[in-house]
């Protein structure tokens, strides 16, 4: 889903500007537009043909594609609005433009909108009027003093407490305001999209300049152009099961308005156990565990999380390790949640990471799955590698799904590939982190697989 953001600088109002606008959003094939300073204070925003009016104010204001579903939306504040894409929450805000304390307020308050979220996905997006570093504003070649530690403290603070990316950071910068007047120059980096850091791969940002150089310019900012791995929701209901049902607490209510959800949208119609295998013989991951892993790094127990059938629970069982499985598909008949809580030594995700659509379900099955890890275990996620289902999906023609594939439209099956880095991101968040290189030398190549070792810091 293609995503604009732009500061139309209260121009599309009239008859030129607003044909150019609309020739844009064609060109780049916008499904929903967020826009700052839409138009001059009390003036209702231009109508947009080929777009529906999702609602806003004269600081940020949204339009939506017809042929897409307008997306749920509340007014925060004059200055921001969320609104939901599916699994991923969007922020969509208009800082101040005059002074430095006034948008340290605003930074605050989007900090804590997000941080009540806890793990949701997310992307802040819009005109910050702020320079996150000294070398992204410049007034005739040096720093400008129109940011200062007053305003960027609270905006890395917002990166480093929600864990967000910022897309467009470059050394030197991309600047997406560029004036001269008075033989003085202004250039700044203050547009600016950030995601969650475990989305940044698989969400694509650019600069397109064109919108306010050339002939054909409508405003004086650059557009933001975000590739959302966000798919339209359908029209039909979804399957009313998921693969993973979880309930954790997202730490509070929204500050700004209580009824923001904290639990996910309704999942797709996916299908994830159809994915699992029928296998007489344990996985070559699980033969790893007792001869090599096991003896190594001291485990007794195992917990084989998302087990499927459970074939590899019987191998562990055989080679002398107490083991456990879980996995919600009823049929399969390991669908009782194990116990002890937090006591295995060792939990392993044999291909299920890959098969959840929902990037937030991926995590939430992460911090669940973490639950049942002693202090100082380990954990053994095992995912497809990117490589494998990018080649898989061009010979077998699958159709894309939010950051992936689905594999079978028929089964409604779901696949992405998951790098070893990726996992590392997603484990962020329930407080793992990567066993030592030593450690990981334990695991055996398997072809078509990434592995990671993972550990949970003792409290």
């Amino acid at each position: 889903m293609r995503v604009a953001s732009i500061n139309l600088n209260k121009r599309v109002g009239g008859t030129t500007a607003r044909n150019r606008l609309l020739q844009w959003l064609a060109r780049n094939d916008i499904a929903l537009l967020l826009a700052q300073e839409p138009c001059p204070p009390g003036r209702q925003p231009v109508q947009l043909d080929g777009f529906c009016t999702i609602g806003g104010t004269d600081k940020v204001f949204a339009w939506v594609h017809e042929r897409f579903q307008a997306p749920a939306y509340r007014q925060l504040a004059p200055h921001w609005q969320r609104l939901e894409l599916g699994y991923l929450a969007v922020h969509h805000a208009y800082l101040d433009a005059h002074a430095q304390a006034t948008r340290a307020e605003q930074l605050h308050q989007l900090r804590a909108g997000m941080r009540s979220e806890g793990d949701r996905p997310t992307l802040a997006v819009g005109d910050f009027n702020l320079a996150p570093h000294p070398h992204d504003g410049l007034f005739d070649g040096h720093p400008s003093t129109f940011n200062s530690d007053t305003d960027r403290g609270p905006f890395h603070s917002l990166l480093a407490a929600c864990l967000l990316h910022d897309t467009t950071a470059a050394d030197p910068p991309e600047f997406s305001v560029v004036r001269s007047a008075r033989g003085k120059h202004w250039e700044f980096r203050c547009d600016l999209a950030l995601v969650s850091d475990y989305l940044a791969p698989s969400t694509p940002v650019t600069y397109n300049h064109d919108v306010r150089a050339g002939a054909t310019a409508f405003t004086d900012h650059s557009a933001l152009l975000i590739d959302l791995p966000v798919s339209p929701p359908r029209t039909h209901p979804p399957h009313p099961e998921r693969l993973f049902s979880l309930a954790v607490e997202l730490g509070g209510q929204h500050h700004a308005d209580a009824h923001t959800p904290q639990t996910p949208p309704a999942p797709i119609d996916c299908q994830a156990h159809k994915t699992a295998m029928t296998r007489r013989s344990p996985s070559p991951f699980a033969r790893s565990v007792p001869e090599v892993v096991a003896p190594k790094l001291s485990v007794g127990s195992v917990l084989d999380y998302g087990c499927g059938r459970g074939t590899d629970v019987a191998h562990y069982r055989k080679a002398g390790l107490r083991a456990d499985g879980y996995d919600p598909y009823l049929p399969f008949g390991w669908a009782r949640q194990p116990t002890p809580r937090a006591g295995y030594d060792l939990v392993t995700l044999v291909f299920v990471l890959n098969v959840l659509p929902d990037p937030w379900e991926r995590v939430r099955v992460l911090k669940q799955a973490a639950t049942y890890l002693r202090p100082g275990g380990h954990m053994l996620v095992v995912t497809r590698s990117a490589r494998d289902i990018q080649t898989r999906a061009a010979q077998a023609g699958w159709v894309r799904h939010n950051d992936g594939y689905w594999s079978s439209q028929r089964k409604h099956t779901f696949q992405r590939g998951i790098s070893e880095a990726e996992t590392e991101r997603l484990a962020r968040r329930p407080g793992l982190s990567p066993a030592p290189a030593a450690e990981q030398d334990l695991l055996r190549p398997v072809p078509a697989a990434c592995q990671l070792l993972l550990t949970k810091t003792p409290a």
